[in-house]
Protein backbone atom coordinates (compact mmCIF):
# COMPACT_ATOMS: atom_id res chain seq x y z
CA UNK A 1 0.00 0.00 0.00
CA UNK A 2 1.28 3.48 -0.85
CA UNK A 3 2.34 5.76 1.98
CA UNK A 4 0.23 8.89 2.23
CA UNK A 5 1.63 11.77 4.31
CA UNK A 6 -0.52 13.06 7.15
CA UNK A 7 -0.13 16.66 8.32
CA UNK A 8 -2.85 18.51 10.22
CA UNK A 9 -1.57 21.73 8.69
CA UNK A 10 -1.66 20.41 5.13
CA UNK A 11 -3.85 22.17 2.60
CA UNK A 12 -7.05 20.09 2.27
CA UNK A 13 -6.76 20.22 -1.53
CA UNK A 14 -3.31 18.67 -1.28
CA UNK A 15 -4.71 15.88 0.90
CA UNK A 16 -7.47 15.19 -1.62
CA UNK A 17 -5.09 15.21 -4.56
CA UNK A 18 -2.60 12.92 -2.80
CA UNK A 19 -5.33 10.33 -2.32
CA UNK A 20 -6.37 10.67 -5.97
CA UNK A 21 -2.72 10.39 -7.00
CA UNK A 22 -2.35 7.27 -4.90
CA UNK A 23 -5.18 5.65 -6.85
CA UNK A 24 -3.77 6.88 -10.15
CA UNK A 25 -0.39 5.36 -9.36
CA UNK A 26 -1.99 2.07 -8.32
CA UNK A 27 -4.07 2.05 -11.50
CA UNK A 28 -0.92 2.64 -13.55
CA UNK A 29 0.90 -0.17 -11.75
CA UNK A 30 -2.01 -2.58 -12.26
CA UNK A 31 -2.24 -1.71 -15.94
CA UNK A 32 1.49 -2.32 -16.32
CA UNK A 33 1.08 -5.73 -14.69
CA UNK A 34 -1.89 -6.50 -16.94
CA UNK A 35 0.13 -5.50 -19.99
CA UNK A 36 2.93 -7.83 -18.92
CA UNK A 37 0.64 -10.88 -18.65
CA UNK A 38 0.62 -11.75 -22.40
CA UNK A 39 4.42 -11.50 -22.47
CA UNK A 40 4.71 -13.76 -19.43
CA UNK A 41 2.25 -16.20 -21.00
CA UNK A 42 4.17 -16.25 -24.28
CA UNK A 43 7.44 -16.84 -22.43
CA UNK A 44 5.98 -19.79 -20.50
CA UNK A 45 4.47 -21.31 -23.64
CA UNK A 46 7.79 -20.90 -25.45
CA UNK A 47 9.55 -22.63 -22.55
CA UNK A 48 7.06 -25.48 -22.75
CA UNK A 49 7.55 -25.81 -26.52
CA UNK A 50 11.33 -25.78 -26.09
CA UNK A 51 11.09 -28.56 -23.49
CA UNK A 52 8.82 -30.53 -25.81
CA UNK A 53 11.16 -30.05 -28.78
CA UNK A 54 14.14 -31.17 -26.70
CA UNK A 55 12.37 -34.33 -25.57
CA UNK A 56 11.12 -35.11 -29.08
CA UNK A 57 14.65 -34.70 -30.45
CA UNK A 58 15.92 -37.20 -27.88
CA UNK A 59 13.10 -39.61 -28.66
CA UNK A 60 13.74 -39.26 -32.40
CA UNK A 61 17.38 -40.20 -31.83
CA UNK A 62 16.26 -43.38 -30.09
CA UNK A 63 13.84 -44.18 -32.93
CA UNK A 64 16.53 -43.53 -35.52
CA UNK A 65 18.86 -45.87 -33.65
CA UNK A 66 16.21 -48.60 -33.71
CA UNK A 67 15.57 -48.11 -37.43
CA UNK A 68 19.29 -48.31 -38.19
CA UNK A 69 19.64 -51.53 -36.18
CA UNK A 70 16.75 -53.11 -38.04
CA UNK A 71 18.25 -52.09 -41.36
CA UNK A 72 21.55 -53.67 -40.34
CA UNK A 73 19.77 -56.87 -39.30
CA UNK A 74 18.11 -57.07 -42.70
CA UNK A 75 21.39 -56.30 -44.44
CA UNK A 76 23.26 -58.97 -42.44
CA UNK A 77 20.56 -61.55 -43.16
CA UNK A 78 20.73 -60.70 -46.84
CA UNK A 79 24.47 -61.39 -46.75
CA UNK A 80 23.90 -64.70 -44.93
CA UNK A 81 21.34 -65.74 -47.53
CA UNK A 82 23.83 -64.87 -50.26
CA UNK A 83 26.52 -66.99 -48.58
CA UNK A 84 24.10 -69.92 -48.44
CA UNK A 85 23.48 -69.57 -52.18
CA UNK A 86 27.18 -69.30 -52.92
CA UNK A 87 27.90 -72.47 -50.91
CA UNK A 88 25.12 -74.29 -52.74
CA UNK A 89 26.56 -73.15 -56.08
CA UNK A 90 30.01 -74.26 -54.92
CA UNK A 91 28.73 -77.73 -54.23
CA UNK A 92 27.30 -77.93 -57.72
CA UNK A 93 30.19 -76.53 -59.76
CA UNK A 94 33.01 -78.64 -61.13
CA UNK A 95 35.10 -75.76 -62.38
CA UNK A 96 37.91 -74.56 -60.14
CA UNK A 97 37.64 -70.96 -61.40
CA UNK A 98 33.96 -70.79 -60.54
CA UNK A 99 34.63 -72.43 -57.18
CA UNK A 100 37.33 -69.88 -56.32
CA UNK A 101 35.16 -66.98 -57.49
CA UNK A 102 32.33 -68.17 -55.25
CA UNK A 103 34.78 -68.62 -52.38
CA UNK A 104 35.91 -65.03 -52.87
CA UNK A 105 32.29 -63.84 -52.72
CA UNK A 106 31.71 -65.85 -49.54
CA UNK A 107 34.82 -64.38 -47.91
CA UNK A 108 33.82 -60.86 -48.87
CA UNK A 109 30.26 -61.37 -47.59
CA UNK A 110 31.54 -62.78 -44.30
CA UNK A 111 33.78 -59.72 -43.85
CA UNK A 112 30.87 -57.43 -44.54
CA UNK A 113 28.76 -59.32 -41.99
CA UNK A 114 31.48 -58.81 -39.35
CA UNK A 115 31.50 -55.07 -40.06
CA UNK A 116 27.71 -54.96 -39.83
CA UNK A 117 27.74 -56.87 -36.55
CA UNK A 118 30.37 -54.50 -35.12
CA UNK A 119 28.18 -51.57 -36.13
CA UNK A 120 25.18 -53.31 -34.56
CA UNK A 121 27.05 -53.67 -31.28
CA UNK A 122 27.89 -49.96 -31.29
CA UNK A 123 24.25 -49.12 -31.96
CA UNK A 124 23.09 -51.46 -29.22
CA UNK A 125 25.37 -49.75 -26.70
CA UNK A 126 24.07 -46.38 -27.88
CA UNK A 127 20.49 -47.68 -27.64
CA UNK A 128 20.96 -48.57 -23.97
CA UNK A 129 22.22 -45.07 -23.21
CA UNK A 130 19.44 -43.49 -25.24
CA UNK A 131 16.79 -45.57 -23.49
CA UNK A 132 18.00 -44.26 -20.13
CA UNK A 133 18.13 -40.70 -21.47
CA UNK A 134 14.63 -40.95 -22.93
CA UNK A 135 13.25 -42.25 -19.62
CA UNK A 136 14.92 -39.43 -17.69
CA UNK A 137 13.97 -36.90 -20.36
CA UNK A 138 10.33 -37.99 -20.28
CA UNK A 139 10.20 -37.55 -16.50
CA UNK A 140 11.85 -34.14 -16.75
CA UNK A 141 9.52 -33.09 -19.59
CA UNK A 142 6.48 -34.09 -17.52
CA UNK A 143 7.83 -32.22 -14.51
CA UNK A 144 8.48 -29.12 -16.60
CA UNK A 145 5.10 -29.40 -18.30
CA UNK A 146 3.26 -29.71 -14.98
CA UNK A 147 5.16 -26.75 -13.57
CA UNK A 148 4.42 -24.56 -16.57
CA UNK A 149 0.76 -25.61 -16.57
CA UNK A 150 0.50 -24.50 -12.94
CA UNK A 151 2.30 -21.24 -13.70
CA UNK A 152 -0.09 -20.56 -16.59
CA UNK A 153 -3.03 -21.29 -14.32
CA UNK A 154 -1.64 -18.93 -11.68
CA UNK A 155 -1.04 -16.30 -14.36
CA UNK A 156 -4.66 -16.48 -15.50
CA UNK A 157 -5.81 -16.11 -11.90
CA UNK A 158 -3.46 -13.18 -11.48
CA UNK A 159 -4.84 -11.58 -14.64
CA UNK A 160 -8.42 -11.99 -13.41
CA UNK A 161 -7.52 -10.53 -10.01
CA UNK A 162 -5.74 -7.61 -11.62
CA UNK A 163 -8.78 -6.89 -13.76
CA UNK A 164 -11.10 -6.98 -10.77
CA UNK A 165 -8.84 -4.81 -8.63
CA UNK A 166 -8.32 -2.37 -11.49
CA UNK A 167 -12.05 -1.85 -11.81
CA UNK A 168 -12.28 -1.28 -8.04
CA UNK A 169 -9.46 1.26 -8.15
CA UNK A 170 -11.02 3.10 -11.08
CA UNK A 171 -14.33 3.28 -9.22
CA UNK A 172 -12.57 4.56 -6.10
CA UNK A 173 -10.62 7.07 -8.15
CA UNK A 174 -13.76 8.40 -9.85
CA UNK A 175 -15.45 8.88 -6.48
CA UNK A 176 -12.42 10.61 -4.96
CA UNK A 177 -11.87 12.83 -7.99
CA UNK A 178 -15.50 13.92 -7.96
CA UNK A 179 -14.91 15.50 -4.57
CA UNK A 180 -12.02 17.65 -5.86
CA UNK A 181 -12.52 21.16 -7.20
CA UNK A 182 -12.72 20.76 -11.03
CA UNK A 183 -10.14 23.45 -11.73
CA UNK A 184 -7.69 21.96 -9.27
CA UNK A 185 -8.31 18.46 -10.59
CA UNK A 186 -7.71 19.67 -14.13
CA UNK A 187 -4.37 21.20 -13.10
CA UNK A 188 -3.37 17.98 -11.34
CA UNK A 189 -4.31 15.82 -14.33
CA UNK A 190 -2.39 18.04 -16.78
CA UNK A 191 0.75 17.83 -14.65
CA UNK A 192 0.39 14.07 -14.16
CA UNK A 193 -0.07 13.50 -17.89
CA UNK A 194 3.01 15.59 -18.60
CA UNK A 195 5.25 14.07 -15.93
CA UNK A 196 3.94 10.51 -15.95
CA UNK A 197 5.06 9.56 -12.45
CA UNK A 198 3.62 12.09 -10.01
CA UNK A 199 1.97 15.50 -10.11
CA UNK A 200 2.33 16.14 -6.36
CA UNK A 201 5.64 15.61 -4.60
CA UNK A 202 7.24 16.45 -1.29
CA UNK A 203 9.50 19.40 -0.70
CA UNK A 204 12.18 17.98 1.57
CA UNK A 205 15.08 20.06 2.83
CA UNK A 206 14.09 22.65 0.22
CA UNK A 207 14.60 20.02 -2.51
CA UNK A 208 11.77 19.03 -4.86
CA UNK A 209 11.47 15.25 -4.74
CA UNK A 210 10.22 15.23 -8.32
CA UNK A 211 13.06 16.95 -10.18
CA UNK A 212 15.53 16.93 -7.23
CA UNK A 213 16.36 20.58 -7.67
CA UNK A 214 16.52 23.22 -4.93
CA UNK A 215 13.40 25.36 -4.80
CA UNK A 216 13.64 29.16 -4.55
CA UNK A 217 13.17 30.68 -1.11
CA UNK A 218 9.81 32.20 -2.01
CA UNK A 219 8.53 28.81 -3.10
CA UNK A 220 9.77 27.18 0.08
CA UNK A 221 8.01 29.81 2.19
CA UNK A 222 4.76 29.42 0.28
CA UNK A 223 4.83 25.63 0.67
CA UNK A 224 5.49 25.93 4.40
CA UNK A 225 2.58 28.35 4.76
CA UNK A 226 0.30 25.75 3.19
CA UNK A 227 -2.35 28.30 2.26
CA UNK A 228 -2.39 27.63 -1.47
CA UNK A 229 -1.24 25.18 -4.10
CA UNK A 230 2.38 25.86 -4.95
CA UNK A 231 4.08 24.61 -8.09
CA UNK A 232 7.80 24.06 -8.33
CA UNK A 233 9.09 26.67 -10.81
CA UNK A 234 11.64 24.13 -12.07
CA UNK A 235 9.39 21.17 -12.98
CA UNK A 236 5.85 22.44 -12.47
CA UNK A 237 4.85 19.77 -9.96
CA UNK A 238 2.66 20.69 -7.02
CA UNK A 239 4.65 20.69 -3.78
CA UNK A 240 3.76 19.80 -0.20
CA UNK A 241 5.91 20.10 2.87
CA UNK A 242 7.39 17.21 4.83
CA UNK A 243 6.69 17.36 8.57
Amino acid sequence: MSFLPCDRFMNPLIEQLLVVQDRDQRIKAHRAQEKAVPTERTALEAKREAAKAGFETLRDRAKHNEVERRKLEVEAQTKRDAIARYRQQQSMTRKNEEFQALLHEITRAEEEIRKIEDHELDLMEEAEKLAAEVKAGEAEFKKTGDSIAQQLKDLEAKSANLGTRLQELMTERASLAAAVDPETLSLYERILKNKGDAAIVALEHEICQGCHMKAPGSTVSAVRAGEELVQDPNCGRILYRVI
